[in-house]
């Protein structure tokens, strides 16, 4: 065969056994391209090729869902938030944020709200100011305490703590020793500018008692018998009301109560047996209040938007005054009219009408937020915990600070009677401010001694991680790492 003939045969095998194009590319003058530009071509005049299903290449998975984007919609927001609030340290900065917020934020407000009523007193108008920072540098170094001691420690001061407490409760009501301020008989004169009031840290006695009690029952399986879970709680929280209840005080009354029926329910008891003592506790509530005309006049006050023409319900009336001319965002801070002799109590009972009167709903609404995040996280501590006292001590000061807020706020809002309860950690008063701080420090402690809180504390001192990075690297045969 003649080497031409030979030559143009290989070149048809050639073709023959390299696949052609779909289509080739026409050529602009209409000319057709030559076999080996027509890919050339097509790429040239921006003709694709059939796209591949994503799944059906080697090494692929068999299937794979389409992404929605970099956010990944609300659902994977809600997850993200999910995962970070089940993360072992969550609980601890929650409380530890939260209550520090919530603490210096009132130091602002009770300055803001005090200094007519300090200058009204002739004083100067850092007075209320001073007396509540140094309460708060007071309250700080307890939560410090508190936050660090053990908690066995924390169960062998209970009782210490109560008998104290009472003693002090004693104490006031002898003549001549106790303090009768706004008319309840319930403070002890320290010296100077200074008093106390023992009522406010009969709580925090209440709930470590409390806790220890129904803990050691829990251990001996006696909660089952509704003797031993009433007995001896329900008499010492009966005699403390008593005390309290002598002086007068019957808003400090309602939170102790409502600390006493946190404790039962977070014990089991029977629906029977805690409809019993809510009932007994209504019965004597309305006892009380149908025998006093003040706590009458108080209960005639919910829901008023004007006070009556003899004078009745002026608090309540310019509480809500004070309120409505807020706004969204408030008149500034420092610019309130109520706090100028018009709303009586404006840096105690009703801070949070000048709040809502400087702040406006803005603020307002950050600091039921700010109460929300710490009671939540105190419900978390309570049940994650093993520990029986961790979770009575943990629940009995989450329904202390919770049913406080709750009840002063209420008051503001005109939704509830005025109790003359301050709001936790934000009113004035060091006698509120440091059991409240202290029983913060509590709930601390009990969130950093989760254990898996205790292994991510661990791993964040400074040696521990040291050391563990030099575990995992290894040496190389050179020396080098």
């Amino acid at each position: 065969m003649p080497a031409d003939e030979r030559f143009a045969v290989r070149r048809d095998r050639a073709r023959a056994s390299v696949p052609r194009p779909l289509a080739a590319a026409p050529a602009p003058s209409g000319v057709p391209l030559p076999d080996g530009l027509a890919l050339r071509g097509r790429l040239a005049t921006g003709a694709r090729r059939p796209e591949t299903p994503r799944g059906s290449g080697r090494g692929a998975p068999g299937s794979r869902t389409p992404r929605t984007g970099r956010g990944g919609g609300p659902r994977r927001t809600y997850e993200r938030a999910r995962r970070a609030w089940d993360r072992p340290l969550t609980a601890y900065y929650v409380i530890l944020g939260s209550s520090l917020l919530i603490t210096v934020l009132g130091l602002v407000m009770v300055y803001s709200a005090s200094m007519i009523k300090a200058l009204d007193i002739s004083k100067p108008s850092t007075y209320f100011f001073g007396k509540q920072f140094l309460a708060a540098v007071i309250g700080g170094a307890l939560m410090l305490v508190a936050a660090r001691m053990p908690v066995k420690l924390h169960r062998a001061l209970a009782y210490p703590i109560l008998m104290v407490t009472v003693f002090l409760m004693v104490l006031v009501q002898v003549p001549g020793i106790g303090m009768s301020v706004n008319g309840n008989q319930n403070w002890l004169y320290l010296g100077g500018p200074f008093q106390l009031q023992p009522s406010e840290f009969g709580k925090l006695a209440l709930i470590l008692w409390g806790a220890d009690l129904l803990a050691r029952k829990q251990d001996k399986r006696l909660l089952t018998q509704w003797k031993h879970m009433l007995v001896p709680l329900v008499p010492v929280a009966f005699m403390l009301l008593g005390l309290i209840m002598l002086g007068g005080d019957m808003g400090t009354a309602i939170i102790l109560t409502a600390i006493l029926f946190g404790l039962l329910w977070l014990a089991g008891a029977p629906t029977r047996l805690f409809a019993g003592v809510l009932g007994a506790a209504a019965a004597i509530a309305f006892l009380l209040i149908r025998t006093s005309p003040n706590r009458m006049s108080r209960l005639a006050c919910m829901g008023v938007s004007e006070p009556d023409p003899e004078g009745g319900c002026w608090q309540a009336a310019h509480g809500i005054y004070a309120l409505a001319s807020g706004g969204w965002f408030g008149s500034g801070l420092g610019a309130s009219v109520e706090k100028w002799g018009q709303l009586p109590e404006p840096h105690t009972d009703f801070i949070f009408a000048i709040t809502g009167e400087e702040l406006g709903l803005a603020g307002t609404l950050s600091v039921l937020a700010l109460f929300a995040a710490l009671g939540y996280a105190g419900i978390r501590v309570a049940g994650r915990t093993e520990d029986p006292f961790v979770r009575f001590a943990a629940g009995g000061v989450t329904t202390w600070i919770t049913a406080q807020a709750v009840i002063n706020i209420g008051a503001v809002l005109g939704l509830l009677p005025i109790a003359g309860v301050p709001l936790p950690l934000f009113s004035y008063g060091g006698s509120a401010l440091l059991p409240t701080m202290f029983a913060v420090g509590l709930m601390i402690a009990f969130a950093r001694e989760d254990p898996a809180a205790k292994a991510a504390l661990a791993m964040r001192k400074p040696g521990v991680r040291w050391k563990t990075m030099r575990r995992r690297v290894k040496k190389r045969p050179s020396g080098e790492r």
